[in-house]
C-alpha cells in the first residue's frame, strides 16, 4: 500500500475540528474554529512519484462561531455541521447554471451550548448531536424538531455514534462512561406525551481487575499464618475530564458487528501502568468490551472505519490465522478503520494483529481510513 500526505491549510491559523466526505463524489468538507466550512476536491497522484492533491471548490459561511463537527447524510442530499453556542445547521446543494453552492434550509435550535458531534441515522430521517450542555438530541430532520433528549450523562457528551441498522445509539462523555441506547416502541402515557423511541440499555464504565496476593516475608511466615482474602479491584475504562480534547469520537463498524470506543485507560492487573488505548465492544455483548487495542502514546480522541467492504486476502501468517480462528474478527470479509491521537494515527485492519502507524501529525478526526478509499488499492 502506498499513500501520501494532502495538507490543506486555508483555515488560516485556525484548527481543523472536523471533516467528512461527500458520499458520492468524494468532495471532502473541511470545518474549523475560523467560523468557516470548506470544500475541496481530491485528486490522486498521476505519476509515480507524485503526491495526491486537493483543490478547493467553495466556501460555506454562516456560522458566527467554531465549527466543530460536519456530517454528510448518507445520501448526500444534505450536510449537517454543528458549532459553538449550540448552533446547528443542515444544507442542501443547489445547482445555478452548472456551479454548485450550498444553502442553509434549516436552522434547529435547541441546544444552548456547544454541539461537539453529529450522526445521520442509516436512513438519513434523523440526526444525533451531542453537546457541552451534558446532553444529546434527537432530531426529527423533516421536521426540524428534537425527537427526544437523553440527559443520562453528568458531563460534555463528546461523542455520537449510529449503530447502521438502527437498533442502537451510542454516545460518549467525559463522565467516563459510554452508553448505548436501544430503540424501544413504548406506548404513549398520558394524551399529548411524546413516547420515548431510546432508552439506555447499556452503560460501560468500569472492570474489575485480580489484585495483587501480598508477599509474606519468611521471617513473618508460620503456620498460625492464614491466607489473606484478595479483593479485585474495580477502574474506570475511560479517562476523565482532564482528557486533553473536547472530543471522543467513537464509531460503529459498516456492518454493525462492533463497536470502536476511544479515550480508553488499561491496566492487566491493580499494580501495572495504564496505557492508552481504544476498545471493541462486540454486537453480540455490548454491556463491555471484548477487546482493547494498545500502542497509543497519548490518548485516542477519534475513531473511523472506512466505508468499504473489502475482500479477505490468503494469509501464511501465524499470528494472523489464529486471531481469525479465534473469532476475534470472524467475518467474511475484511474492515479497515483508524485510531486516531493528537499526534498519530494507527490504521487498523481486521485481518491482521499489528496496527500501521502513522506519525508526526496533529488530527482531531481521521481522514486516513476515508481517504484509503480514494488513493489506495487493497
Amino acid at each position: 500500500m502506498k499513500g501520501g500526505t494532502v495538507q490543506i491549510a486555508w483555515h488560516g491559523s485556525e484548527p481543523v475540528l472536523s471533516l467528512d466526505f461527500h458520499p458520492p463524489s468524494g468532495l471532502l468538507a473541511t470545518a474549523g474554529a475560523d467560523h468557516d466550512i470548506k470544500m475541496w476536491s481530491l485528486h490522486q497522484a498521476a505519476g509515480e512519484n507524485a503526491t495526491p492533491s486537493a483543490k478547493f471548490e467553495a466556501n460555506l459561511s454562516y456560522h458566527s462561531a467554531a465549527v466543530n463537527a460536519v456530517r454528510f447524510s448518507p445520501s448526500g442530499e444534505e450536510l449537517a455541521s454543528g458549532a459553538d453556542g449550540g448552533e446547528l445547521l443542515l444544507w442542501r446543494p443547489n445547482n445555478n447554471d452548472g456551479s454548485i453552492t450550498w444553502k442553509v434550509t434549516k436552522t434547529l435550535r435547541f441546544h444552548p451550548r456547544d454541539i461537539l458531534d453529529l450522526e445521520w441515522s442509516s436512513d438519513g430521517s434523523l440526526l444525533v448531536s451531542g453537546s457541552v450542555d451534558n446532553s444529546c438530541i434527537i432530531w426529527d430532520v423533516a421536521r426540524g424538531l428534537p425527537q427526544q433528549i437523553l440527559t443520562d450523562h453528568l458531563h460534555y457528551v463528546q461523542g455520537v455514534a449510529w449503530d447502521p441498522a438502527g437498533q442502537y445509539l451510542a454516545s460518549v462523555s467525559g463522565d467516563r462512561t459510554c452508553r448505548i441506547y436501544s430503540k424501544k416502541m413504548q406506548a404513549k402515557q398520558n394524551k399529548g406525551q411524546d413516547k420515548k423511541e431510546f432508552v439506555c440499555q447499556y452503560v460501560i464504565v468500569k472492570t474489575d481487575l485480580p489484585a495483587t496476593n501480598p508477599v509474606i516475608p519468611i521471617d513473618k511466615q508460620d503456620n498460625n499464618t492464614l491466607p489473606t482474602k484478595v479483593t479485585p479491584v474495580n477502574y474506570h475504562l475511560f479517562h476523565d475530564e482532564n482528557l486533553p480534547s473536547f472530543f471522543r469520537r467513537l464509531a460503529w463498524s459498516p456492518d454493525g458487528s462492533f463497536l470502536l470506543i476511544p479515550a480508553g485507560i488499561y491496566k492487566s492487573s491493580a499494580d501495572s501502568s495504564p496505557s492508552n488505548t481504544t476498545y471493541i465492544v462486540s454486537r453480540k455483548e455490548l454491556s463491555r468490551p471484548v477487546l482493547q487495542l494498545p500502542g497509543a502514546s497519548k490518548p485516542v480522541v477519534a475513531v473511523r472505519f472506512c466505508p468499504v467492504v473489502f475482500n479477505l486476502r490468503p494469509s501464511s501468517s501465524k499470528s494472523e490465522n489464529e486471531m481469525h480462528d479465534s473469532g476475534i474478527f470472524r467475518l467474511p470479509y475484511r474492515l479497515v478503520f483508524a485510531a486516531a491521537t493528537l499526534n498519530s494515527v494507527f490504521v487498523y485492519d481486521t485481518q491482521h494483529a499489528c496496527p500501521i502507524a502513522v506519525t508526526g501529525c496533529k488530527v482531531f478526526d481521521c481522514i486516513f481510513t476515508r481517504w484509503l478509499l480514494h488513493c489506495c488499492s487493497f
